[in-house]
């Protein structure tokens, strides 16, 4: 007998541990559908933490990271066996979340999350490093695989670490607070960190008692990611949040546009001007309405640059057809976890998917009519997914144009740029963090915006017209970072860069804007006018620029009036991207001589875009004179 009950006392033993193990050991694949079915398991494990003899009061979390059912280990880690304070806090990580700990913390739970977070562009800032590394010299090619933490201090990666380093998910947040204007990096709190007003008044109370006023509310991790999670970095380089918002940057200093309602000054002191905001704004809509969590945590492959991890498309919401779709079913698990964390319950309707990728959108569907539509993740309101225009969609001459190119009313421009390296400031290292001698420095001659000039990305999948903004018009004095005089070793760049400007519009620019405008062709601002003596015609630009010393073009221009250039000669920041050859300049030209008469939504000009060019040129009359060259 006595046998028996030693011999069950080990099963019930035995038993115990396989539970613990299992439990253990499957942490790291508890998703929030895992937790919310099995609250009551949870609930016990977590209340069996030391934490709660202090903290127990404490509210304010989202419904999925409730230390009731999760824990305060499982973010913050720390000695849960210990009652006495420091004992308790050995190994406790105070703002959990930054990529240096969040595999022992976020990553635990949401490990596919944290891998491809780590091979995302917003943590390796690979593009920003190849393109750099390319315009100093340093690399043959801009398409390169780099890691920001691993750069050292050639003269690229000095210049990085002085003014670009602080953009990555990888840069530390030390401090507590909600996520501003100011925030960079922080690794998963970039996005997911929110603060309420109890918990914003709780860390002040907290900070102002020396730290012994614990506070009652606690920020919430959620995915609820607002405009000002993506700001601090997307307004920089091309400024897509600020374009978004319909503002451009200037050179103008805060005390100059006081009580000037026409400015708007930043966080960060940078004046911004309005000009037109993009009308997904102008409705309220979020830069995560149409950037999914597949694009902003990446896919786990690595891309060169970010218009190649960019899925979605303006054609996967605005169709000409059906859009394709998917049913809940078929969801990925990412994909149903933000449904079921966004409480959606348009379960039985069909989902939109991006063509490319096939990335569902889950704030969309279909309806049993047929009609699309988007669910704002701002305030939940219902916005309907408009088919292409008759335009768009009957346009055969325009069928290799991107949506933006045409419904982009402005972008910005930034040129005359010089960059030269003083020895003797003092800097701030923005990947080491820390103040170091000698720096690196910018100088920009001007800020500006009008539509974006056109360009051509030319790759496997094809040709397609794309907008181009003068994105490295820039002089790099080299010599200053080595023992050369100043003036020795000089760059000099001539690269456009291609551009998704966010400044979309309902109603399209006009076909002049594109096919007689000086800037839209690459030759820079300007008087381009088409010229008719003794029935020749001919075109002829006056610059608005003086001509740059080292290569004799206007300062803002992109190629020379049409004049042929060297095949060799690279003239933007991707391999893939270019602007209008020769010919296909005087193609654009010989359009924008026919709408010197014909008016753009004229029969004749119609029957151009339905049939292309070439029928129309059988059938001109007499009267007409074509461009001489």
């Amino acid at each position: 007998m006595k046998h028996s009950n030693n011999f069950k006392g080990i099963l019930v033993l035995l038993f115990v541990v396989f539970v613990l193990l299992f439990v253990f050991r499957n942490k790291v694949h508890f998703t929030s559908e895992d937790i919310y079915e099995n609250g009551a398991l949870s609930s016990e494990v977590a209340q069996s933490e030391s934490c709660f003899a202090c903290h127990s009061n404490m509210k304010g979390f989202s419904n999925y990271h409730n230390p009731e059912l999760i824990g305060c280990a499982s973010c913050h880690l720390g000695n849960t066996d210990s009652f006495d304070k420091n004992g308790a806090h050995n190994g406790m990580v105070l703002i959990p979340g930054n990529l240096s700990d969040a595999k022992e913390t976020c990553g635990t739970c949401h490990p596919n999350e944290l891998n491809k977070i780590n091979k995302s562009l917003m943590t390796t800032n690979s593009g920003i490093v190849a393109v750099d590394k390319f315009v100093f010299g340093e690399a043959d090619s801009p398409n390169y695989h780099y890691h920001i933490k691993d750069i050292k201090n050639s003269p690229s990666e000095k210049h990085l670490r002085d003014l670009c380093a602080n953009c990555h998910l990888g840069a530390e947040k030390t401090q507590y607070g909600e996520i501003n204007q100011l925030s960079r990096g922080g690794g998963c709190n970039a996005c997911h960190l929110n603060y309420s007003k109890q918990s914003k008044t709780d860390l002040n109370n907290y900070l102002a008692s020396n730290k012994k006023m614990l506070p009652k509310f606690h920020p919430s991790t959620n995915i609820f990611v607002n405009d000002t999670h993506c700001f601090g970095c997307h307004s920089r380089s091309s400024r897509i949040s600020t374009n978004y918002m319909g503002l451009q940057e200037t050179l103008l200093d805060e005390e100059s546009v006081k009580n000037n309602s026409d400015y708007n000054v930043m966080e960060d002191g940078r004046v911004y001007k309005f000009i037109e905001e993009d009308v997904h704004h102008t409705k309220g809509m979020l830069c995560i309405d149409c950037h999914s969590s597949h694009e902003a945590m990446g896919d786990g492959k690595n891309y060169s640059h970010a218009e190649q991890a960019v899925k979605i498309q303006c054609i996967d919401c605005h169709v000409n057809g059906k859009p394709n779709t998917i049913p809940y079913k078929n969801l990925d698990t990412e994909s149903k976890l933000v449904f079921l964390h966004r409480n959606y319950k348009h379960t039985d309707k069909e989902i939109i998917v991006t063509k490319k990728d096939k990335n569902p959108l889950v704030n969309t569907f279909v309806d049993t009519k047929g009609n699309a539509y988007l669910i704002g993740k701002k305030d939940g309101k219902l916005h309907p997914l408009n088919p292409q225009s008759e335009v768009c969609s009957r346009d055969n001459a325009h069928k290799n144009v991107s949506c933006s190119a045409c419904h982009s009313s402005w972008a910005p421009r930034c040129i005359g740029c010089h960059n030269q390296f003083d020895k003797e400031a003092q800097g701030f290292d923005l990947l080491d963090k820390k103040f170091v001698k000698g720096q690196w420095k910018e100088y920009v001659a001007e800020f500006s915006s009008s539509q974006p000039a056109m360009g051509v990305r030319e790759n496997e999948d094809g040709k397609k017209i794309e907008p181009a903004i003068p994105g490295m018009i820039l002089t790099i004095a080299k010599g200053s970072y080595s023992t050369k005089k100043v003036g020795q070793d000089v760059l000099f760049h001539r690269l456009y860069a291609p551009n998704a400007p966010h400044t979309t519009t309902k109603n399209v620019r006009n076909c002049k804007s594109c096919h007689a405008d000086a800037a839209s062709m690459g030759y820079g601002n300007g008087t381009l006018i088409y010229d008719i003596k003794n029935n020749i015609g001919k075109w002829v630009f006056t610059p608005e620029y003086a001509l740059n010393m080292h290569d004799r073009l206007p300062e803002d221009a992109w190629i020379p009036f049409l004049k042929k250039e060297h095949k060799s000669i690279i003239k933007s920041t991707r391999t893939d991207y270019r602007p209008f050859n020769i010919e296909e300049q005087k193609k654009m030209l010989l359009v924008g001589a026919c709408l010197q008469c014909h008016k753009e939504d004229s029969k004749v000009m119609n029957h151009t875009l339905q049939q292309g060019i070439n029928p129309m040129l059988k059938k001109i009359s007499k009267s007409c004179v074509l461009p001489s060259y």
